[in-house]
């Protein structure tokens, strides 16, 4: 039973995430959820960035939410697309306009907003069925190397777990 749970909830968490407000009413959020085989890859590319980043040092986060994603059911990975709002007179990202931003390579500050919204939702329904979880940027970046969906995303991951003891609390 607890295994249905943690697909009815990642289910749910997608259909949050989809349904999330989006800055322009624009939905560039993309979805997918790993388990199994893919998900122990996706642990053992963040066990991969951890040696190669932070060679044999004691204690990286990479290793810890590595062990998490081995231990987790399921991980929701939510994105976003690399896009521009043309929000005129904006600069929350920095530069003059969408056109210097995107001149200069950089990223709408509105896609992280989304982005950020998007990851509430979906770990706000984890929470409230009870299901163990965290937002890790670790695994999104994992998930980014791996080229998981296209290169041209912005991942985050949230593991999602049903055990008799929290697997993220020892952290």
């Amino acid at each position: 039973m607890e295994e249905n749970a943690i697909m009815q909830t990642a289910a749910a968490m997608c259909a949050a995430a989809r349904t999330a407000p989006k800055t322009k009413g624009r939905d560039f959020i993309v979805i997918c959820v790993v388990t199994g085989e893919e998900k122990e890859a996706l642990a053992n590319k963040m066990e991969e960035i951890h040696h190669r980043e932070f060679g044999e040092k004691e204690f990286a986060w990479y290793l810890r939410d590595a062990a998490n994603i081995h231990a987790a059911d399921a991980v929701v990975l939510i994105g976003i697309k690399h896009n521009y709002r043309g929000v005129a007179h904006c600069g929350f990202c920095g530069f003059e306009n969408c056109g210097a931003c995107k001149k200069a390579g950089g990223r709408c500050a509105f896609a992280y907003m989304d982005l950020g919204i998007a990851l509430a939702s979906a770990a706000e329904i984890a929470c409230r069925v009870h299901i163990d979880n965290r937002i890790m940027y670790s695994v999104g970046n994992a998930a980014m190397q791996l080229g998981y969906v296209d290169t041209n995303i912005l991942w985050h991951g949230i593991p999602i777990s049903a055990s008799g003891k929290s697997i993220f609390f020892d952290r």
